[in-house]
């Protein structure tokens, strides 16, 4: 008995913090944290914004923008970018570190980054040539993948 309580008591938990661990919530611009705005401001000044969410899993909480063009950007809790999608356009050139983009047109020539993602550990870029080139935070090249 006492450990069907207590199986029952920890499936309910889980439940509970499942449904709270995947939480959406719509938010202006104005609701992001200033380093965000300011950033939207000097790279996307001229797009329209369709939606902007908080998206808050377990421990961690970001934003996302989707603006009309279909570009979209994502930011860390304190507002610094973490993701710059812009499908079929190509990424504003003061976003992507000037090492990386020099290495990708040596390798490459004239290409562009459609998107780049950034973590604590690496930098993705996808180039506009269809590969994805991956570079430590010292801009170092550690992968190359199609």
């Amino acid at each position: 008995m006492k450990k069907t309580i207590l199986m029952l008591t920890g499936l309910f938990l889980l439940g509970i913090s499942t449904a709270r661990a995947d939480h959406d919530k719509a938010v202006s611009i104005a609701q992001l944290p200033r380093v965000a705005q300011q950033f939207i401001q000097e790279y996307f000044a001229m797009e329209k914004v369709a939606y902007a969410k908080k998206e808050r899993d377990f421990f961690e909480v970001k934003y996302e923008v989707i603006f009309t063009s279909g570009k979209k950007v994502e930011f860390y809790r304190n507002g610094d970018w973490k993701d710059v999608d812009c499908r079929y356009a190509t990424v504003p050139a003061g976003i992507v570190p000037a090492p990386i983009m020099a290495k990708a047109r040596e390798l490459y020539g004239d290409v562009a980054v459609l998107e780049i993602d950034r973590d604590k550990r690496n930098y993705e870029v996808k180039l506009t040539n269809g590969l994805e080139l991956t570079f430590d935070l010292r801009y170092n090249l550690l992968d190359i993948d199609d």
